[in-house]
Protein backbone atom coordinates (compact mmCIF):
# COMPACT_ATOMS: atom_id res chain seq x y z
CA UNK A 1 0.00 0.00 0.00
CA UNK A 2 1.14 3.33 -0.93
CA UNK A 3 2.21 5.53 2.33
CA UNK A 4 5.31 7.57 3.60
CA UNK A 5 6.75 4.09 4.72
CA UNK A 6 6.19 2.28 1.72
CA UNK A 7 7.57 5.02 -1.07
CA UNK A 8 8.73 2.77 -3.81
CA UNK A 9 5.02 1.94 -4.48
CA UNK A 10 4.30 5.59 -5.70
CA UNK A 11 4.97 5.90 -9.60
CA UNK A 12 7.25 7.94 -11.02
CA UNK A 13 7.02 11.41 -12.18
CA UNK A 14 6.12 11.68 -15.05
CA UNK A 15 3.25 8.76 -14.59
CA UNK A 16 1.95 10.56 -11.78
CA UNK A 17 1.43 13.52 -13.39
CA UNK A 18 -0.71 11.79 -15.85
CA UNK A 19 -2.39 10.02 -13.52
CA UNK A 20 -3.40 13.14 -11.76
CA UNK A 21 -4.62 14.88 -14.47
CA UNK A 22 -7.02 11.79 -15.12
CA UNK A 23 -8.39 11.83 -11.61
CA UNK A 24 -9.25 15.71 -12.35
CA UNK A 25 -10.83 14.73 -15.68
CA UNK A 26 -12.62 12.60 -14.29
CA UNK A 27 -13.84 13.98 -11.36
CA UNK A 28 -15.00 17.21 -14.05
CA UNK A 29 -17.26 15.19 -15.65
CA UNK A 30 -18.54 13.22 -13.19
CA UNK A 31 -19.05 15.95 -10.85
CA UNK A 32 -19.91 19.63 -12.11
CA UNK A 33 -19.71 21.72 -9.45
CA UNK A 34 -16.47 22.02 -8.64
CA UNK A 35 -16.74 23.43 -4.78
CA UNK A 36 -17.55 18.69 -4.62
CA UNK A 37 -15.11 17.52 -6.11
CA UNK A 38 -12.10 16.09 -4.64
CA UNK A 39 -9.32 16.34 -7.77
CA UNK A 40 -7.81 19.28 -9.19
CA UNK A 41 -5.31 19.88 -12.01
CA UNK A 42 -4.02 23.17 -12.83
CA UNK A 43 -1.41 22.36 -15.80
CA UNK A 44 -0.50 26.84 -15.57
CA UNK A 45 0.11 26.75 -12.12
CA UNK A 46 2.87 28.85 -13.01
CA UNK A 47 5.07 29.45 -15.94
CA UNK A 48 7.12 26.13 -15.04
CA UNK A 49 5.17 24.83 -12.96
CA UNK A 50 2.02 22.58 -12.52
CA UNK A 51 -0.39 21.56 -9.13
CA UNK A 52 -2.59 18.95 -8.73
CA UNK A 53 -4.42 18.70 -5.44
CA UNK A 54 -7.13 16.38 -3.50
CA UNK A 55 -9.64 18.04 -0.91
CA UNK A 56 -11.85 16.67 0.48
CA UNK A 57 -14.15 19.36 1.97
CA UNK A 58 -13.51 17.59 5.56
CA UNK A 59 -10.59 19.22 6.17
CA UNK A 60 -7.76 16.66 4.87
CA UNK A 61 -5.89 17.44 1.95
CA UNK A 62 -2.72 16.77 -0.35
CA UNK A 63 -1.01 19.32 -3.04
CA UNK A 64 1.14 18.46 -5.71
CA UNK A 65 3.65 20.46 -7.21
CA UNK A 66 5.57 19.83 -10.94
CA UNK A 67 8.18 21.66 -11.45
CA UNK A 68 11.88 22.19 -13.25
CA UNK A 69 13.52 20.63 -10.09
CA UNK A 70 11.14 17.31 -9.71
CA UNK A 71 7.90 17.05 -7.70
CA UNK A 72 6.76 17.65 -4.11
CA UNK A 73 4.05 16.57 -2.26
CA UNK A 74 2.83 17.82 0.89
CA UNK A 75 -0.69 16.20 2.92
CA UNK A 76 -2.87 16.74 5.87
CA UNK A 77 -5.03 14.77 7.64
CA UNK A 78 -6.33 15.92 10.41
CA UNK A 79 -7.41 13.38 12.33
CA UNK A 80 -4.11 11.56 12.55
CA UNK A 81 -1.72 10.81 15.18
CA UNK A 82 0.92 13.26 13.59
CA UNK A 83 -1.46 16.36 13.64
CA UNK A 84 0.08 19.95 14.99
CA UNK A 85 -3.72 19.63 16.45
CA UNK A 86 -3.51 16.38 17.89
CA UNK A 87 0.47 15.34 18.75
CA UNK A 88 1.56 16.45 22.32
CA UNK A 89 4.14 18.99 20.36
CA UNK A 90 1.32 21.13 18.74
CA UNK A 91 3.45 21.55 15.76
CA UNK A 92 4.19 19.92 12.89
CA UNK A 93 5.83 16.21 13.47
CA UNK A 94 10.07 16.66 13.36
CA UNK A 95 11.15 15.26 10.24
CA UNK A 96 8.06 16.09 8.25
CA UNK A 97 9.17 19.20 6.53
CA UNK A 98 12.10 20.53 8.19
CA UNK A 99 14.65 17.92 5.94
CA UNK A 100 12.70 19.22 2.84
CA UNK A 101 15.70 19.91 0.27
CA UNK A 102 16.01 23.55 -1.08
CA UNK A 103 15.20 23.63 -4.11
CA UNK A 104 11.74 22.39 -2.93
CA UNK A 105 11.90 24.61 -0.04
CA UNK A 106 9.82 27.37 -1.98
CA UNK A 107 6.59 24.82 -2.05
CA UNK A 108 6.96 24.41 1.71
CA UNK A 109 6.41 28.13 2.23
CA UNK A 110 3.80 28.24 -0.57
CA UNK A 111 0.67 30.20 1.39
CA UNK A 112 -1.99 28.52 -0.87
CA UNK A 113 -0.99 24.95 0.83
CA UNK A 114 -1.76 25.87 3.71
CA UNK A 115 2.01 25.20 5.16
CA UNK A 116 0.88 24.90 8.71
CA UNK A 117 -1.47 22.09 8.00
CA UNK A 118 0.75 18.96 7.08
CA UNK A 119 1.11 15.80 8.31
CA UNK A 120 3.78 14.11 5.63
CA UNK A 121 5.32 15.07 2.77
CA UNK A 122 7.77 13.50 -0.01
CA UNK A 123 9.53 14.82 -2.85
CA UNK A 124 11.46 13.73 -6.10
CA UNK A 125 13.86 15.30 -8.15
CA UNK A 126 13.87 14.54 -12.30
CA UNK A 127 17.21 12.60 -11.71
CA UNK A 128 16.42 10.79 -8.77
CA UNK A 129 15.59 6.90 -8.54
CA UNK A 130 12.93 7.23 -6.13
CA UNK A 131 10.86 9.07 -4.00
CA UNK A 132 12.33 10.80 -0.48
CA UNK A 133 11.09 11.74 3.14
CA UNK A 134 12.78 13.21 6.00
CA UNK A 135 13.92 11.32 8.99
CA UNK A 136 10.58 10.70 10.99
CA UNK A 137 10.20 8.40 13.82
CA UNK A 138 6.83 7.57 13.77
CA UNK A 139 4.09 7.37 16.41
CA UNK A 140 2.40 3.70 17.10
CA UNK A 141 0.09 3.37 15.47
CA UNK A 142 -1.86 2.23 12.02
CA UNK A 143 -1.35 4.90 9.13
CA UNK A 144 0.13 7.50 12.02
CA UNK A 145 0.53 10.46 9.42
CA UNK A 146 -2.66 9.69 7.03
CA UNK A 147 -0.73 9.26 4.11
CA UNK A 148 -1.78 5.15 3.36
CA UNK A 149 -5.73 6.67 3.64
CA UNK A 150 -4.85 10.00 1.54
CA UNK A 151 -2.37 8.44 -1.23
CA UNK A 152 -4.15 5.33 -1.85
CA UNK A 153 -5.41 6.87 -4.67
CA UNK A 154 -2.34 7.18 -6.85
CA UNK A 155 -2.16 3.13 -7.13
CA UNK A 156 -2.57 4.10 -11.03
CA UNK A 157 -5.18 1.35 -11.31
CA UNK A 158 -8.59 2.67 -12.63
CA UNK A 159 -10.53 0.12 -10.38
CA UNK A 160 -9.23 2.50 -7.14
CA UNK A 161 -11.12 5.05 -8.74
CA UNK A 162 -14.00 3.64 -9.45
CA UNK A 163 -14.32 1.83 -6.08
CA UNK A 164 -13.90 5.35 -4.51
CA UNK A 165 -15.97 7.39 -7.21
CA UNK A 166 -18.85 5.36 -6.21
CA UNK A 167 -18.64 5.48 -2.55
CA UNK A 168 -18.56 8.65 -2.34
CA UNK A 169 -21.06 9.78 -5.94
CA UNK A 170 -23.35 7.25 -4.79
CA UNK A 171 -24.14 5.78 -8.04
CA UNK A 172 -22.70 3.34 -10.62
CA UNK A 173 -19.14 4.39 -12.47
CA UNK A 174 -18.48 3.05 -15.92
CA UNK A 175 -14.93 0.88 -15.74
CA UNK A 176 -14.11 1.33 -19.36
CA UNK A 177 -14.79 4.86 -19.37
CA UNK A 178 -12.40 4.93 -16.40
CA UNK A 179 -9.52 3.00 -18.01
CA UNK A 180 -10.01 5.06 -21.07
CA UNK A 181 -9.21 7.97 -19.00
CA UNK A 182 -6.49 6.49 -17.12
CA UNK A 183 -4.81 5.78 -20.45
CA UNK A 184 -5.17 9.20 -21.17
CA UNK A 185 -6.54 8.47 -24.99
CA UNK A 186 -8.80 11.62 -26.25
CA UNK A 187 -11.65 12.43 -24.39
CA UNK A 188 -14.77 11.76 -26.48
CA UNK A 189 -18.60 12.74 -26.14
CA UNK A 190 -19.48 8.48 -25.76
CA UNK A 191 -16.94 8.69 -22.75
CA UNK A 192 -18.37 11.76 -21.47
CA UNK A 193 -21.98 10.56 -21.98
CA UNK A 194 -21.25 7.08 -20.37
CA UNK A 195 -20.01 8.56 -17.20
CA UNK A 196 -22.23 11.23 -16.99
CA UNK A 197 -25.16 11.83 -18.94
CA UNK A 198 -26.13 15.09 -17.85
CA UNK A 199 -22.84 16.38 -19.64
CA UNK A 200 -21.51 17.27 -23.13
CA UNK A 201 -17.58 17.25 -24.17
CA UNK A 202 -18.46 20.73 -25.07
CA UNK A 203 -18.93 21.85 -21.66
CA UNK A 204 -15.76 20.57 -20.76
CA UNK A 205 -13.56 22.85 -23.26
CA UNK A 206 -12.13 25.24 -20.05
CA UNK A 207 -11.56 22.72 -17.56
CA UNK A 208 -9.40 20.39 -19.61
CA UNK A 209 -7.62 22.65 -21.12
CA UNK A 210 -6.48 23.58 -17.81
CA UNK A 211 -6.16 20.24 -16.93
CA UNK A 212 -4.37 19.86 -20.24
CA UNK A 213 -6.05 16.73 -21.34
CA UNK A 214 -6.27 15.65 -24.87
CA UNK A 215 -10.20 15.43 -25.99
CA UNK A 216 -11.24 14.25 -29.65
CA UNK A 217 -11.90 16.45 -32.51
CA UNK A 218 -15.54 15.10 -33.14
Amino acid sequence: MISTMNLSSIPPIEELRRLTKSLATLDAIIERDWNRRYFSFNSKWDTTEQMASMRNGEGDSWFLVFGPQGAFLKGFDHESKMSPAANEMGRIWPGVLSEVPEQFKSFVKEPAFSPQDTTFSIWRGHDDDGWHKGKIVYPEGKDPDGSARLLSILDGNPKTYRRWAEAYYKRPISLPQVEHVYAHKPLTEGVVQALNPGTHLAELSDELAEIDYPKANN
